[in-house]
Protein backbone atom coordinates (compact mmCIF):
# COMPACT_ATOMS: atom_id res chain seq x y z
CA UNK A 1 0.00 0.00 0.00
CA UNK A 2 1.77 3.30 -1.10
CA UNK A 3 1.32 6.91 -0.10
CA UNK A 4 -0.44 7.43 -3.61
CA UNK A 5 -3.20 5.32 -2.21
CA UNK A 6 -3.12 6.98 0.96
CA UNK A 7 -3.72 10.18 -0.67
CA UNK A 8 -6.46 8.67 -3.05
CA UNK A 9 -8.40 7.36 0.23
CA UNK A 10 -8.90 11.01 1.73
CA UNK A 11 -9.88 12.04 -1.74
CA UNK A 12 -12.68 9.70 -1.84
CA UNK A 13 -13.32 10.09 2.23
CA UNK A 14 -14.67 13.80 1.13
CA UNK A 15 -15.80 12.69 -2.40
CA UNK A 16 -18.17 10.16 -1.35
CA UNK A 17 -19.15 11.79 2.00
CA UNK A 18 -17.63 10.20 4.54
CA UNK A 19 -14.92 12.70 5.96
CA UNK A 20 -14.81 16.39 5.99
CA UNK A 21 -12.07 19.24 6.82
CA UNK A 22 -13.54 20.47 9.94
CA UNK A 23 -15.05 24.28 9.35
CA UNK A 24 -13.93 23.95 6.05
CA UNK A 25 -15.93 26.86 4.58
CA UNK A 26 -13.74 29.00 6.99
CA UNK A 27 -10.31 26.94 5.41
CA UNK A 28 -10.03 24.32 8.18
CA UNK A 29 -8.90 23.76 11.93
CA UNK A 30 -5.76 21.27 12.17
CA UNK A 31 -5.88 18.30 12.87
CA UNK A 32 -10.12 18.18 13.58
CA UNK A 33 -12.54 16.46 11.66
CA UNK A 34 -16.31 16.02 10.74
CA UNK A 35 -17.95 12.53 9.66
CA UNK A 36 -19.90 12.93 6.61
CA UNK A 37 -23.29 11.39 5.99
CA UNK A 38 -21.81 7.77 4.79
CA UNK A 39 -18.82 7.86 7.75
CA UNK A 40 -21.39 8.74 10.11
CA UNK A 41 -23.11 5.38 9.13
CA UNK A 42 -19.79 3.89 8.99
CA UNK A 43 -18.42 4.63 12.49
CA UNK A 44 -21.67 4.01 14.18
CA UNK A 45 -21.81 0.30 12.86
CA UNK A 46 -17.82 -0.30 13.91
CA UNK A 47 -19.21 0.81 17.36
CA UNK A 48 -21.66 -1.26 17.25
CA UNK A 49 -19.78 -4.27 16.81
CA UNK A 50 -17.58 -3.51 19.15
CA UNK A 51 -20.00 -2.79 21.84
CA UNK A 52 -21.91 -6.05 20.82
CA UNK A 53 -18.96 -8.26 20.61
CA UNK A 54 -17.69 -6.71 24.63
CA UNK A 55 -21.09 -6.41 26.10
CA UNK A 56 -23.74 -8.48 24.30
CA UNK A 57 -21.41 -11.42 24.27
CA UNK A 58 -19.86 -11.52 27.66
CA UNK A 59 -22.53 -11.80 30.36
CA UNK A 60 -19.93 -10.40 32.79
CA UNK A 61 -19.26 -6.79 30.82
CA UNK A 62 -21.72 -4.30 31.02
CA UNK A 63 -21.41 -0.81 29.91
CA UNK A 64 -21.58 2.82 30.96
CA UNK A 65 -21.45 6.37 29.93
CA UNK A 66 -19.50 8.52 31.82
CA UNK A 67 -19.08 12.27 31.59
CA UNK A 68 -16.56 13.91 29.43
CA UNK A 69 -15.98 17.14 32.73
CA UNK A 70 -15.01 14.95 35.80
CA UNK A 71 -13.56 16.52 39.25
CA UNK A 72 -10.05 17.81 38.56
CA UNK A 73 -8.91 15.48 41.33
CA UNK A 74 -9.59 12.67 39.44
CA UNK A 75 -6.30 13.58 36.91
CA UNK A 76 -4.43 14.83 39.71
CA UNK A 77 -5.00 10.85 41.36
CA UNK A 78 -4.17 9.70 37.69
CA UNK A 79 -1.13 10.89 37.30
CA UNK A 80 -2.73 12.76 34.27
CA UNK A 81 -2.05 16.41 35.77
CA UNK A 82 2.16 15.71 37.25
CA UNK A 83 3.26 12.98 33.98
CA UNK A 84 0.57 12.94 31.07
CA UNK A 85 3.10 14.42 28.83
CA UNK A 86 4.91 13.46 25.02
CA UNK A 87 8.33 14.31 24.59
CA UNK A 88 9.10 16.92 21.76
CA UNK A 89 11.37 18.00 19.54
CA UNK A 90 11.27 20.85 16.85
CA UNK A 91 13.96 21.14 14.10
CA UNK A 92 15.20 24.97 13.90
CA UNK A 93 14.97 24.85 9.67
CA UNK A 94 11.71 23.22 8.90
CA UNK A 95 10.18 24.97 12.67
CA UNK A 96 8.25 21.32 12.58
CA UNK A 97 7.40 19.78 15.85
CA UNK A 98 7.97 16.19 15.87
CA UNK A 99 7.34 13.47 18.45
CA UNK A 100 10.63 12.27 19.52
CA UNK A 101 9.99 8.82 19.83
CA UNK A 102 8.16 8.79 17.08
CA UNK A 103 11.06 9.45 15.07
CA UNK A 104 13.28 6.76 16.64
CA UNK A 105 10.20 4.31 15.58
CA UNK A 106 10.02 5.48 12.42
CA UNK A 107 13.60 5.06 11.93
CA UNK A 108 13.41 1.00 13.51
CA UNK A 109 10.79 0.32 11.18
CA UNK A 110 13.44 0.74 8.13
CA UNK A 111 15.04 -2.51 9.71
CA UNK A 112 11.57 -4.25 9.79
CA UNK A 113 11.01 -3.20 6.33
CA UNK A 114 14.32 -5.50 5.73
CA UNK A 115 13.31 -8.15 7.17
CA UNK A 116 10.28 -8.51 5.61
CA UNK A 117 12.08 -8.20 2.03
CA UNK A 118 14.36 -10.88 3.13
CA UNK A 119 11.04 -13.13 4.15
CA UNK A 120 9.52 -12.08 0.56
CA UNK A 121 12.62 -13.22 -1.09
CA UNK A 122 12.98 -16.29 0.53
CA UNK A 123 9.41 -17.13 0.14
CA UNK A 124 9.79 -16.58 -3.88
CA UNK A 125 12.91 -18.51 -3.73
CA UNK A 126 11.65 -21.93 -1.87
CA UNK A 127 7.73 -21.45 -3.12
CA UNK A 128 6.10 -23.73 -1.35
CA UNK A 129 8.72 -25.52 0.86
CA UNK A 130 9.42 -22.42 2.67
CA UNK A 131 9.89 -22.53 6.17
CA UNK A 132 9.37 -18.70 7.85
CA UNK A 133 9.89 -19.52 11.19
CA UNK A 134 13.42 -21.79 10.63
CA UNK A 135 14.57 -18.52 7.99
CA UNK A 136 13.91 -15.83 10.19
CA UNK A 137 15.73 -17.62 13.56
CA UNK A 138 18.53 -18.42 11.13
CA UNK A 139 19.15 -15.86 8.58
CA UNK A 140 22.21 -13.66 9.59
CA UNK A 141 20.56 -10.25 7.82
CA UNK A 142 17.81 -10.53 9.51
CA UNK A 143 19.32 -11.30 13.12
CA UNK A 144 21.59 -8.05 12.50
CA UNK A 145 18.40 -6.24 12.13
CA UNK A 146 16.70 -7.18 14.79
CA UNK A 147 19.96 -6.65 17.12
CA UNK A 148 19.80 -3.07 16.18
CA UNK A 149 16.14 -2.76 16.63
CA UNK A 150 16.80 -3.81 20.02
CA UNK A 151 20.29 -2.02 20.85
CA UNK A 152 17.59 1.18 20.10
CA UNK A 153 15.11 0.01 22.35
CA UNK A 154 17.70 -0.06 25.17
CA UNK A 155 18.88 3.40 24.64
CA UNK A 156 15.75 4.49 23.68
CA UNK A 157 13.85 3.48 27.10
CA UNK A 158 16.31 4.58 29.30
CA UNK A 159 16.27 8.20 27.71
CA UNK A 160 12.81 8.31 28.22
CA UNK A 161 12.60 7.21 31.34
CA UNK A 162 15.87 9.13 32.90
CA UNK A 163 17.41 11.52 30.95
CA UNK A 164 15.35 13.23 27.51
CA UNK A 165 19.07 14.60 26.21
CA UNK A 166 19.81 11.13 25.89
CA UNK A 167 16.81 10.59 23.27
CA UNK A 168 18.32 14.13 21.30
CA UNK A 169 21.47 12.15 21.32
CA UNK A 170 20.22 8.91 20.14
CA UNK A 171 18.31 11.16 17.15
CA UNK A 172 21.77 12.34 16.74
CA UNK A 173 23.53 9.00 16.44
CA UNK A 174 21.07 7.74 14.02
CA UNK A 175 21.60 10.39 11.52
CA UNK A 176 17.65 10.84 11.99
CA UNK A 177 16.69 13.95 9.40
CA UNK A 178 14.00 16.36 9.72
CA UNK A 179 11.10 14.49 6.84
CA UNK A 180 10.30 17.61 5.85
CA UNK A 181 13.57 19.74 5.12
CA UNK A 182 15.91 16.90 5.47
CA UNK A 183 17.46 18.87 8.10
CA UNK A 184 19.70 17.34 11.20
CA UNK A 185 19.60 20.67 13.06
CA UNK A 186 17.03 19.69 16.14
CA UNK A 187 16.29 21.55 19.45
CA UNK A 188 16.61 19.62 22.94
CA UNK A 189 13.87 17.16 23.73
CA UNK A 190 11.34 18.59 26.28
CA UNK A 191 7.79 16.98 27.65
CA UNK A 192 4.85 18.31 26.50
CA UNK A 193 1.44 18.21 28.28
CA UNK A 194 -1.51 16.66 26.23
CA UNK A 195 -4.45 18.18 28.41
CA UNK A 196 -6.63 20.73 27.52
CA UNK A 197 -7.82 22.87 30.27
CA UNK A 198 -11.03 24.97 30.50
CA UNK A 199 -13.05 26.54 33.43
CA UNK A 200 -16.42 24.57 34.83
CA UNK A 201 -18.43 28.28 34.97
CA UNK A 202 -17.84 32.03 34.00
CA UNK A 203 -18.52 33.07 37.68
CA UNK A 204 -15.65 30.96 38.89
CA UNK A 205 -12.38 31.57 37.91
CA UNK A 206 -10.84 29.73 40.12
CA UNK A 207 -12.38 26.38 39.06
CA UNK A 208 -10.53 25.08 36.03
CA UNK A 209 -11.01 21.44 35.06
CA UNK A 210 -9.97 20.00 32.02
CA UNK A 211 -11.10 17.91 28.76
CA UNK A 212 -10.74 14.08 29.75
CA UNK A 213 -7.95 13.26 27.79
CA UNK A 214 -8.90 8.80 27.87
CA UNK A 215 -12.09 7.38 28.97
CA UNK A 216 -11.37 5.32 31.36
CA UNK A 217 -10.97 7.15 34.57
CA UNK A 218 -14.44 7.31 33.83
CA UNK A 219 -15.25 3.65 34.65
CA UNK A 220 -12.77 3.47 37.76
CA UNK A 221 -14.48 6.57 39.99
CA UNK A 222 -17.64 4.41 39.05
CA UNK A 223 -16.49 0.53 39.74
CA UNK A 224 -17.97 0.72 42.74
CA UNK A 225 -21.21 2.14 41.91
CA UNK A 226 -21.36 -0.83 38.87
CA UNK A 227 -20.02 -3.29 40.94
CA UNK A 228 -22.67 -3.41 43.49
CA UNK A 229 -25.44 -2.32 42.20
CA UNK A 230 -25.21 -4.64 39.37
CA UNK A 231 -23.86 -7.82 41.98
CA UNK A 232 -20.80 -8.16 39.97
CA UNK A 233 -18.81 -10.70 40.84
CA UNK A 234 -14.66 -10.81 39.57
CA UNK A 235 -13.95 -11.17 36.75
CA UNK A 236 -16.08 -9.04 35.12
CA UNK A 237 -15.99 -5.66 32.96
CA UNK A 238 -17.02 -2.50 32.05
CA UNK A 239 -17.18 -0.97 28.88
CA UNK A 240 -17.46 2.77 27.64
CA UNK A 241 -17.24 4.28 24.51
CA UNK A 242 -17.01 8.21 23.68
CA UNK A 243 -14.92 11.21 22.94
CA UNK A 244 -11.44 12.25 24.46
CA UNK A 245 -9.21 15.17 23.71
CA UNK A 246 -5.51 15.56 23.58
CA UNK A 247 -3.25 18.53 22.17
CA UNK A 248 -0.99 15.93 20.36
CA UNK A 249 2.27 17.26 19.27
CA UNK A 250 2.32 16.09 15.98
CA UNK A 251 -1.47 16.01 14.53
CA UNK A 252 -1.43 13.88 10.73
CA UNK A 253 -1.96 11.69 9.01
CA UNK A 254 -5.47 12.55 8.27
CA UNK A 255 -7.50 10.85 11.20
CA UNK A 256 -5.03 8.79 12.40
CA UNK A 257 -4.03 11.47 14.93
CA UNK A 258 -6.29 14.22 15.93
CA UNK A 259 -7.51 16.79 18.97
CA UNK A 260 -10.54 15.42 19.42
CA UNK A 261 -11.54 11.43 18.68
CA UNK A 262 -13.30 8.47 20.09
CA UNK A 263 -12.16 5.80 22.38
CA UNK A 264 -13.83 2.15 22.68
CA UNK A 265 -12.42 0.84 26.00
CA UNK A 266 -13.04 -1.94 28.37
CA UNK A 267 -11.71 -2.04 31.95
CA UNK A 268 -11.54 -6.10 32.88
CA UNK A 269 -11.33 -6.34 36.87
CA UNK A 270 -9.30 -9.23 38.13
CA UNK A 271 -8.17 -11.03 41.19
CA UNK A 272 -4.39 -10.12 41.87
CA UNK A 273 -1.91 -12.60 40.41
CA UNK A 274 -4.87 -14.10 37.78
CA UNK A 275 -3.65 -10.29 35.64
CA UNK A 276 -1.49 -12.01 33.13
CA UNK A 277 -3.86 -14.54 32.47
CA UNK A 278 -6.56 -12.53 31.07
CA UNK A 279 -3.82 -10.25 29.85
CA UNK A 280 -3.04 -13.45 27.37
CA UNK A 281 -6.76 -14.12 27.18
CA UNK A 282 -7.51 -10.07 25.96
CA UNK A 283 -4.34 -9.92 23.46
CA UNK A 284 -5.86 -13.27 21.05
CA UNK A 285 -9.09 -11.88 21.35
CA UNK A 286 -8.44 -8.53 20.75
CA UNK A 287 -6.78 -9.29 17.62
CA UNK A 288 -9.58 -12.05 16.03
CA UNK A 289 -11.77 -9.03 16.88
CA UNK A 290 -9.87 -7.66 14.02
CA UNK A 291 -9.22 -10.23 11.57
CA UNK A 292 -12.50 -11.50 11.93
CA UNK A 293 -13.89 -8.75 9.74
CA UNK A 294 -11.95 -10.10 6.74
CA UNK A 295 -8.56 -7.59 6.99
CA UNK A 296 -5.42 -9.39 6.01
CA UNK A 297 -4.12 -11.09 8.77
CA UNK A 298 -0.68 -10.56 7.79
CA UNK A 299 -1.14 -7.01 8.14
CA UNK A 300 -1.50 -7.21 11.89
CA UNK A 301 1.41 -7.30 14.58
CA UNK A 302 1.92 -7.33 18.23
CA UNK A 303 4.06 -4.37 19.67
CA UNK A 304 5.70 -4.63 22.95
CA UNK A 305 6.28 -1.43 24.64
CA UNK A 306 9.53 0.02 25.17
CA UNK A 307 8.55 2.09 27.84
CA UNK A 308 6.05 1.03 29.83
CA UNK A 309 2.96 3.45 31.39
CA UNK A 310 3.55 4.42 35.15
CA UNK A 311 0.61 2.30 36.14
CA UNK A 312 1.18 -0.79 34.06
CA UNK A 313 3.34 -4.37 34.55
CA UNK A 314 2.99 -5.24 30.89
CA UNK A 315 1.32 -3.27 27.87
CA UNK A 316 1.15 -4.57 23.80
CA UNK A 317 -0.20 -2.67 20.91
CA UNK A 318 -1.87 -4.61 17.79
CA UNK A 319 -0.21 -2.28 15.22
CA UNK A 320 -2.00 -2.07 11.97
CA UNK A 321 0.01 -1.62 8.31
CA UNK A 322 -1.16 1.69 6.83
CA UNK A 323 -0.05 3.11 3.96
CA UNK A 324 2.95 5.25 6.25
CA UNK A 325 4.10 1.91 7.81
CA UNK A 326 2.51 0.04 11.09
CA UNK A 327 1.14 1.87 13.81
CA UNK A 328 -1.18 1.66 17.07
CA UNK A 329 -4.71 0.53 16.88
CA UNK A 330 -5.49 -1.00 19.79
CA UNK A 331 -3.46 -1.28 23.45
CA UNK A 332 -3.78 -3.97 25.60
CA UNK A 333 -2.79 -2.99 29.14
CA UNK A 334 -2.13 -5.08 32.04
CA UNK A 335 -2.82 -1.97 34.73
CA UNK A 336 -2.25 -3.58 37.78
CA UNK A 337 -4.34 -2.11 40.96
CA UNK A 338 -2.52 1.87 40.23
CA UNK A 339 -5.79 3.76 39.40
CA UNK A 340 -8.42 2.06 42.18
CA UNK A 341 -5.67 2.36 44.68
CA UNK A 342 -5.02 6.25 43.48
CA UNK A 343 -8.68 6.98 44.06
CA UNK A 344 -8.60 5.72 47.50
CA UNK A 345 -5.72 7.07 48.63
CA UNK A 346 -6.92 10.98 47.08
CA UNK A 347 -10.72 10.20 48.46
CA UNK A 348 -10.14 8.62 51.50
CA UNK A 349 -12.96 6.10 50.77
CA UNK A 350 -12.51 2.03 49.80
CA UNK A 351 -12.46 0.87 46.59
CA UNK A 352 -12.34 -2.96 47.51
CA UNK A 353 -13.99 -6.01 46.51
CA UNK A 354 -15.04 -8.79 48.58
CA UNK A 355 -14.45 -12.54 47.78
CA UNK A 356 -17.34 -14.39 49.13
CA UNK A 357 -14.73 -17.57 48.59
CA UNK A 358 -11.65 -16.51 49.96
CA UNK A 359 -13.38 -14.25 52.40
CA UNK A 360 -11.30 -11.57 51.98
CA UNK A 361 -11.09 -8.11 50.89
CA UNK A 362 -8.57 -6.51 48.17
CA UNK A 363 -8.52 -4.14 45.67
CA UNK A 364 -8.89 -6.04 42.07
CA UNK A 365 -6.34 -5.50 39.58
CA UNK A 366 -7.28 -4.27 35.73
CA UNK A 367 -6.50 -5.41 32.41
CA UNK A 368 -7.34 -2.75 29.90
CA UNK A 369 -8.30 -3.13 26.36
CA UNK A 370 -8.66 0.43 24.74
CA UNK A 371 -9.22 0.85 20.73
CA UNK A 372 -9.26 3.93 18.86
CA UNK A 373 -12.38 4.37 17.20
CA UNK A 374 -11.40 6.78 14.01
CA UNK A 375 -8.21 4.73 13.68
CA UNK A 376 -10.23 1.72 13.26
CA UNK A 377 -12.42 3.42 10.67
CA UNK A 378 -9.12 4.32 8.62
CA UNK A 379 -7.93 0.67 8.91
CA UNK A 380 -11.23 -0.25 7.23
CA UNK A 381 -11.30 2.63 4.95
CA UNK A 382 -7.51 1.55 4.35
CA UNK A 383 -8.22 -1.92 3.24
CA UNK A 384 -11.55 -1.35 1.27
CA UNK A 385 -10.76 0.93 -1.27
CA UNK A 386 -9.43 -0.63 -4.42
CA UNK A 387 -9.76 0.36 -8.04
CA UNK A 388 -10.39 -2.71 -9.96
CA UNK A 389 -9.17 -3.83 -13.30
CA UNK A 390 -12.45 -5.24 -14.96
CA UNK A 391 -10.36 -6.26 -18.14
CA UNK A 392 -11.24 -4.15 -21.42
CA UNK A 393 -9.71 -1.24 -20.15
CA UNK A 394 -12.28 -0.78 -17.71
CA UNK A 395 -11.46 -0.24 -13.75
CA UNK A 396 -14.28 0.64 -10.71
CA UNK A 397 -13.69 2.12 -7.97
CA UNK A 398 -14.48 -0.50 -5.14
CA UNK A 399 -15.02 -0.40 -1.08
CA UNK A 400 -14.73 -3.58 -0.40
CA UNK A 401 -15.77 -2.96 3.37
CA UNK A 402 -17.38 -6.16 5.59
CA UNK A 403 -21.36 -6.15 4.58
CA UNK A 404 -22.28 -5.85 8.19
CA UNK A 405 -20.60 -2.54 8.73
CA UNK A 406 -21.20 -0.61 5.12
CA UNK A 407 -23.02 2.31 5.49
CA UNK A 408 -25.95 0.67 3.29
CA UNK A 409 -27.17 -2.72 3.24
CA UNK A 410 -28.70 -2.46 0.05
CA UNK A 411 -30.20 0.22 -2.73
CA UNK A 412 -33.36 0.22 -4.09
CA UNK A 413 -32.64 0.92 -8.20
CA UNK A 414 -36.12 1.70 -10.07
CA UNK A 415 -35.07 1.04 -14.03
CA UNK A 416 -36.66 4.19 -14.92
CA UNK A 417 -38.72 6.65 -13.42
CA UNK A 418 -42.19 5.94 -14.91
CA UNK A 419 -44.22 3.22 -15.82
CA UNK A 420 -45.41 2.68 -12.04
CA UNK A 421 -41.54 1.32 -11.30
CA UNK A 422 -41.02 4.16 -8.97
CA UNK A 423 -43.69 3.23 -6.94
CA UNK A 424 -43.35 -0.56 -6.44
CA UNK A 425 -39.62 1.06 -5.65
CA UNK A 426 -40.98 3.13 -2.90
CA UNK A 427 -42.84 0.03 -1.39
CA UNK A 428 -39.74 -2.23 -1.31
CA UNK A 429 -38.09 0.69 0.17
CA UNK A 430 -40.49 1.21 3.00
CA UNK A 431 -40.89 -2.47 3.96
CA UNK A 432 -36.95 -2.99 4.20
CA UNK A 433 -36.14 0.03 5.83
CA UNK A 434 -37.85 -1.55 8.89
CA UNK A 435 -34.41 -3.64 9.68
CA UNK A 436 -32.24 -2.36 7.18
CA UNK A 437 -30.59 1.15 6.24
CA UNK A 438 -31.80 1.68 2.79
CA UNK A 439 -30.58 3.92 -0.27
CA UNK A 440 -32.92 5.04 -2.88
CA UNK A 441 -32.09 6.08 -6.38
CA UNK A 442 -33.79 6.60 -10.04
CA UNK A 443 -31.39 9.29 -11.27
CA UNK A 444 -28.79 8.36 -14.28
CA UNK A 445 -28.38 5.17 -16.03
CA UNK A 446 -28.26 1.78 -14.05
CA UNK A 447 -24.51 1.40 -14.37
CA UNK A 448 -23.62 4.50 -13.09
CA UNK A 449 -25.79 4.05 -10.17
CA UNK A 450 -24.02 1.00 -9.42
CA UNK A 451 -20.60 2.23 -9.67
CA UNK A 452 -21.37 4.75 -7.32
CA UNK A 453 -22.96 2.37 -4.93
CA UNK A 454 -19.61 0.20 -5.28
CA UNK A 455 -17.88 3.31 -4.15
CA UNK A 456 -19.58 3.85 -1.02
CA UNK A 457 -19.23 -0.06 -0.41
CA UNK A 458 -23.00 -0.82 -0.11
CA UNK A 459 -23.13 -4.46 -0.47
CA UNK A 460 -26.60 -5.26 -1.94
CA UNK A 461 -28.51 -3.45 -5.05
CA UNK A 462 -31.77 -3.79 -5.81
CA UNK A 463 -33.13 -3.04 -9.40
CA UNK A 464 -36.83 -2.99 -10.38
CA UNK A 465 -37.81 -3.14 -14.12
CA UNK A 466 -40.81 -3.59 -16.01
CA UNK A 467 -41.18 -7.45 -15.70
CA UNK A 468 -41.08 -7.10 -11.84
CA UNK A 469 -44.67 -5.16 -12.40
CA UNK A 470 -45.58 -8.77 -13.70
CA UNK A 471 -43.75 -11.63 -11.59
CA UNK A 472 -43.09 -9.67 -8.27
CA UNK A 473 -39.36 -10.42 -8.72
CA UNK A 474 -36.22 -8.11 -8.79
CA UNK A 475 -32.89 -8.20 -9.97
CA UNK A 476 -30.30 -8.58 -6.81
CA UNK A 477 -26.90 -7.45 -8.07
CA UNK A 478 -23.55 -8.27 -5.16
CA UNK A 479 -21.07 -5.65 -4.85
CA UNK A 480 -18.09 -8.01 -4.93
CA UNK A 481 -18.62 -10.38 -7.57
CA UNK A 482 -21.18 -8.09 -9.72
CA UNK A 483 -23.08 -11.20 -9.79
CA UNK A 484 -27.03 -10.52 -10.66
CA UNK A 485 -29.36 -13.10 -9.84
CA UNK A 486 -33.57 -12.86 -10.21
CA UNK A 487 -35.38 -13.15 -6.93
CA UNK A 488 -38.89 -12.89 -5.85
CA UNK A 489 -39.42 -9.74 -3.68
CA UNK A 490 -40.58 -12.01 -0.64
CA UNK A 491 -37.31 -13.28 -0.23
CA UNK A 492 -35.17 -10.18 -0.44
CA UNK A 493 -35.79 -9.84 3.21
CA UNK A 494 -34.25 -13.18 4.62
CA UNK A 495 -31.83 -12.64 1.45
CA UNK A 496 -30.51 -9.31 2.66
CA UNK A 497 -30.61 -10.38 6.46
CA UNK A 498 -28.12 -13.43 5.46
CA UNK A 499 -25.78 -10.91 4.03
CA UNK A 500 -25.14 -8.20 5.76
CA UNK A 501 -26.76 -9.22 9.47
CA UNK A 502 -24.21 -8.16 12.11
CA UNK A 503 -25.55 -11.60 13.92
CA UNK A 504 -23.32 -13.43 10.68
CA UNK A 505 -20.49 -11.50 11.37
CA UNK A 506 -20.94 -11.79 15.57
CA UNK A 507 -20.66 -15.50 15.35
CA UNK A 508 -17.05 -15.54 13.80
CA UNK A 509 -15.85 -14.42 17.37
CA UNK A 510 -18.77 -17.14 19.32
Amino acid sequence: MSEEHFKNLISHAKEYGFVFPSSEIYDGLAAVYDYGQNGVELKKNIREYWWKSMVQLHENIVGIDASIFMAPKVWKASGHIDGFSDPMIDNKDSKKRYRADVLVEDYQEKYRVKNQKEVDKARKRFGDDFDETQFVATNPNIARNNAKIEEIDVKLKDGLENDLDKVKALIEELGIACPVSGSKNWTDVRQFNLMYSTQMSATDGESQIYLRPETAQGIFVNYLNVQKTGRMKLPFGIAQTGKAFRNEIVARQFIMRMKEFEQMEMQFFVKPGTEMEWYAYWKEQRLKWHTNLGTNPAKYRYHDHVKMAHYANAAVDIEYDFPFGFKEVEGIHSRTDFDLKQHEEHTGKKLQYFDNESNESYVPYVVETSIGLDRMFLVLMSNALEEEDLGEGKTRTLLRLPAALAPYQCAILPLMKKDGLPEMARKIMKDLSLDFNCFYEEKDAIGKRYRRQDAIGTPICITIDHDSLEDESVTIRYRDSMEQKRVKVSELESIITQEVSMKELLKGLA
